[in-house]
C-alpha cells in the first residue's frame, strides 16, 4: 500500500511539475532538425548535386542557375530519375515578386496514335511495345530546352552556361562512387536493365553488377554533356546526340524521329495561384494535375478546423480522404494538356466549387469511390521523379520537379549518347478509364495524340505570407502520391505548425479515387485509428507503404535564415551555406 501512495504522490508531483514547466507543443517530433544556413540553400536528392548548387550560389549565381547545375548533375548522379531524357516544372518567384512557371514536360511523337498501346482486342500491350518499357514507351523529352529557357530568360547573367555544365560533364566523366542505396537498386532493375545494350553496359557494368564503393563513370553522358557545354542545349535537338537518338529509335522500331526533336519548344504558362487559410501558394498549372488537385483539396479542407480535430486524428484523416477522393475523381474527367483540351482550371479551383464538393462529404462515413461522378463544371472558359528546391542569398526561390516517369524511364539508353530515356508515353490514358502504371483512371481529354503532353502529378509549390513574403517551398517524388505529399506538408506547416522537416516527415495517406482504397505509412498510425476508420467505411490497401519522399526549403520570418529538409524516407542532402 505504501507503495502505492508513494506512486500516487510522485505522479501528481509530476502533473504539478509539469504544468510549471509545460513541454514543448510539438505535434510531430522530425527525426533530425533541418540543416541552417544564413545565405543560400539546395535541397535535393544527392549531396554531390547539392553541393554543385551551392557553389554556383556562392559564385554569384542566382537560384535559377543554381537550379540548372543541379539538374544536370542529377542527370549524373541520380540515373533513376535525374535526367537529360525525360521533362518536368519549374516554378520560380524572385524577390521583387515575380513569379514565372516554366512547362518542358515531355511531348507525344509525331507518329503516335490514340491506340498505339493496345492490341487489335482492345488489350493493353505489355512489355516491349508497350507503354512503360521499351522504345515507344518514350516521349520527346524536355528537360535540356526547359533548363536552357529557364537560364536564358531567368539565370542571373553573372555564369556561364558552360560553366553551369563542366561540374556535371566533369561527374560523368571521372565517375563517381556508388552508395550501397543506388548499387542494390541497380540491381533490383537487372531484369529490365539487361534488355538494352547500352543500358546493361552502362549500369550493369555490362552484366558483372556494381556493389557498393565501386566508380561509376558515364564517358557517353560525359560527351553529350560536352556538347551541349559547347554548342548549348539545342544540340540535343538538333545535333549529333538528337542523330544519335532517332538513329536508335529507327533501329529499334520507336516513335521518336530527328523532326519531333528539332519541333519540340518549352513552355513558359503562368503559375497557379491559391490560397489556404489566407497564405497564397505558387503551383504547377496544366498538364500538371498536380496544382489543381491540391488546391481543390485545400479548399474543401478550408471550412474545417483541422487544428481542432487533431494531427493524427482518425477523423482528420478520414476528411482529408475524402477531399482527396472527390478532387481525384475531377482529375480523371477535366485534366489534360491544355493544348489539345479545355481545362476549366478556374472553376475547379474555385472556393465556391469546392464548397459544393465539400457539401456531400459525410463525416460519419466514407463515401464508396463508385458513387463519386466528376463534379458540374460549365465550360465557358478557354512513379518516379525526383524534386529539389533552391533559393539564393536574394531570396529567389526555385522549386523544381522532373522525371522520366517509372524508375530508370523506358530501360532504354540511346545508344551512344548515356541518356536513359522516359517512359512518359503511359501518363497518357492508353485506354482511357482503365488505370494506368500507377493505378491511375485517366479520362478521354488525356488520350494519346500526337505532340500532345501528357498530365502529370508532380507538383512544385511555393507558399507565400500573408505580408507576401517567401515562407517556403517544397514538391516530391513519388506518381500520384506526389500530391498527397506535398498537400499534407503544406497543411503540416499551416495548421500544425510544424517546421519544415516535420512537414516532411510527417506519416501520410493517400486517396487517389480508384482503386477504393487508403495508402497508409509504416508506423503512421496506431491500430485503433485504423479500426476507427475502417468503422467509417474507409478501405486499406494490403500492407503500409511509404506515400512519396518530400524536398523542401522553409525561409526564417524576420532573420531570413534558411532551413532545408529532405524527407527521411529517402537519400539526399540539404547544404547551405
Amino acid at each position: 500500500m505504501k507503495k502505492i501512495n508513494r506512486q500516487i504522490a510522485l505522479f501528481v508531483l509530476f502533473l504539478f511539475l509539469l504544468n510549471l514547466f509545460p513541454l514543448p507543443q510539438k505535434t510531430f517530433g522530425a527525426w533530425r532538425e533541418p540543416v541552417r544556413a544564413k545565405r543560400g540553400m539546395v535541397a535535393s536528392q544527392h549531396e554531390l548535386a547539392s553541393k554543385i548548387g551551392v557553389e554556383v550560389l556562392k559564385k554569384g549565381g542566382n537560384a535559377v542557375d543554381a537550379a540548372v547545375a543541379v539538374a544536370l548533375a542529377l542527370a549524373v548522379v541520380y540515373p533513376e530519375a535525374g535526367n537529360l531524357g525525360g521533362g518536368g516544372f519549374m516554378i520560380i518567384r524572385f524577390k521583387d515578386g515575380k513569379t514565372a512557371a516554366i512547362d518542358y514536360r515531355e511531348m507525344a511523337p509525331a507518329a503516335a496514335t490514340r491506340d498505339i498501346f493496345v492490341d487489335t482486342e482492345g488489350n493493353l500491350i505489355r512489355g516491349e511495345g508497350g507503354s512503360t518499357v521499351g522504345y515507344r514507351a518514350s516521349g520527346v523529352p524536355g528537360t535540356p530546352a526547359g533548363l536552357d529557357l529557364a537560364y536564358q530568360k531567368y539565370g542571373s547573367k553573372k555564369i556561364l552556361w558552360k560553366d553551369l555544365v563542366e561540374p556535371s560533364r566533369l561527374l560523368a566523366q571521372n565517375g563517381y562512387v556508388l552508395s550501397y542505396r543506388l548499387a542494390e537498386l541497380f540491381k533490383s532493375y537487372k531484369g529490365t536493365l539487361e534488355k538494352y545494350e547500352d543500358s546493361k553496359r552502362i549500369f550493369l557494368n555490362g552484366g558483372k553488377m556494381f556493389e557498393e564503393g565501386d566508380t561509376l563513370k558515364q564517358p557517353e553522358l560525359a560527351a553529350t554533356l560536352g556538347r551541349m557545354q559547347k554548342l548549348g542545349a539545342k544540340e540535343f535537338y538538333t545535333g549529333r546526340t538528337a542523330e544519335l537518338i532517332a538513329e536508335d529509335m529507327k533501329r529499334n522500331k520507336g516513335l521518336i524521329t530527328l523532326e519531333d526533336l528539332k519541333n519540340y519548344v518549352a513552355k513558359e504558362r503562368t503559375p497557379l495561384r491559391g490560397t489556404y487559410r489566407g497564405y497564397e501558394i505558387l503551383t504547377m498549372p496544366p498538364p500538371s494535375s498536380g496544382g489543381i488537385v491540391m488546391l481543390q483539396v485545400l479548399n474543401m479542407l478550408e471550412g474545417y478546423d483541422l487544428r481542432k480535430m487533431g494531427y493524427n486524428s482518425a477523423q482528420k484523416h478520414h476528411l482529408v480522404a475524402e477531399a482527396m477522393r472527390r478532387a481525384f475523381a475531377d482529375r480523371a474527367e477535366f485534366m489534360a494538356d491544355p493544348d489539345f483540351a479545355e481545362v476549366p482550371t478556374a472553376q475547379l479551383i474555385d472556393k465556391n466549387y469546392a464548397k459544393k464538393r465539400a457539401e456531400t462529404i459525410n463525416l460519419t462515413r466514407a463515401t464508396k469511390s463508385a458513387d463519386i461522378k466528376a463534379g458540374e463544371v460549365t465550360f465557358s472558359e478557354g512513379t518516379e521523379t525526383t524534386h529539389f528546391t533552391v533559393v539564393d542569398a536574394e531570396g529567389n526561390m526555385v522549386s523544381n520537379t522532373y522525371t522520366i516517369n517509372d524508375l530508370y524511364g523506358s530501360r532504354v539508353t540511346a545508344k551512344g549518347t548515356g541518356v536513359l530515356l522516359n517512359d512518359e508515353m503511359d501518363d497518357f490514358a492508353a485506354r482511357p478509364g482503365k488505370p494506368n502504371l500507377f493505378g491511375l483512371i485517366q479520362g478521354e481529354r488525356n488520350a494519346v495524340q500526337p505532340k500532345k503532353r501528357p498530365l502529370s502529378s508532380m507538383t512544385p509549390t511555393i507558399v507565400l505570407r500573408k505580408d507576401g513574403s517567401v515562407w517556403f517551398a517544397l514538391g516530391a517524388r513519388g506518381g500520384p502520391r506526389i500530391i498527397s505529399a506535398v498537400l499534407q506538408s503544406v497543411i503540416n506547416m499551416i495548421d500544425y505548425d510544424m517546421n519544415i522537416q516535420e512537414a516532411i516527415d510527417a506519416p501520410r495517406i493517400h486517396q487517389q479515387w480508384f482503386p477504393d482504397e487508403v495508402l497508409y505509412e509504416p508506423m503512421g498510425m496506431s491500430p485503433d485509428t485504423l479500426k476507427i476508420l475502417e468503422s467509417l467505411g474507409q478501405k486499406f490497401g494490403d500492407r503500409p507503404i511509404n506515400i512519396a519522399s518530400a524536398t523542401g526549403i522553409a525561409i526564417e520570418e524576420g532573420t531570413g535564415v534558411k532551413f532545408g529538409a529532405i524527407d527521411s524516407r529517402s537519400d539526399g542532402e540539404a547544404i547551405g551555406y
